[in-house]
């Protein structure tokens, strides 16, 4: 965490910081009816029931200083798209500029193949956050913005439908990236992970020594 936080609050010199996760099993969702507009005096509607036509996995990357996100939608999500999508990022920061990689603890980052991809390349540099603080991940931030203004809503006949809604998003948020800016020192953090235990511990006595 302490790595993590410090690559967000005093980033290397000459370096890039990129948070990378993936949203995987994304459904492109037909839905039953053609839903309503928002208007004056009534909300916007849509049916409950849907037809499914296929999913998509997609790896993002978010570039902490200028919040450009690179982006790239595969069939599945295994270590093999992983590499591919490490690839692309060494392909699209190209030079002696040392890459950042914030990640999860998901075995697909950290497989054999991934480790020696990342040894190929002397720029590729990871860093895992702890297990179950995806919090800590500011490309999780984005992926919520994608979630809510391009897929939740959205009407997709087919998988290629829906490649073409993200990729739309990703063009027109790249267009005028915005990035987050990280606040939480790690101090304040583990304050506010001390009182969680303590309300626990008052809960359900002995809960959080595992």
């Amino acid at each position: 965490m302490t790595e993590v936080v410090g690559l967000y609050m005093n980033p290397p010199d000459n370096a890039i910081v990129l948070c990378v996760d993936e949203k995987s099993q994304i459904q492109a969702l037909d839905r039953t009816q053609p839903g309503l507009p928002m208007k004056k005096g009534r909300a916007g509607t849509m049916t409950h029931d849907y037809k499914r036509n296929g999913t998509t996995s997609l790896f993002a990357a978010f570039e902490t200083m200028q919040g450009r996100v690179v982006g790239q939608c595969f069939q599945r999500h295994r270590n093999q798209e992983f590499i591919r999508f490490l690839r692309t990022l060494d392909h699209e920061f190209r030079g002696d500029v040392p890459l950042h990689l914030i990640l999860d603890n998901y075995a697909t980052h950290k497989h054999a193949k991934r480790k020696g991809v990342a040894e190929a390349s002397s720029a590729l540099r990871p860093a895992f956050h702890p297990h179950q603080l995806q919090l800590l991940n500011l490309v999780e931030r984005w992926l919520r913005e994608l979630t809510d203004k391009a897929v939740r809503w959205g009407v997709f006949a087919s998988v290629p439908d829906l490649k073409a809604a993200i990729d739309a998003f990703l063009s027109a948020w790249n267009d005028d990236p915005k990035p987050f800016v990280w606040t939480a020192t790690v101090e304040s953090i583990m304050e506010k992970v001390s009182k969680c235990r303590q309300t626990l511990e008052a809960i359900a006595p002995g809960s959080t020594r595992h």
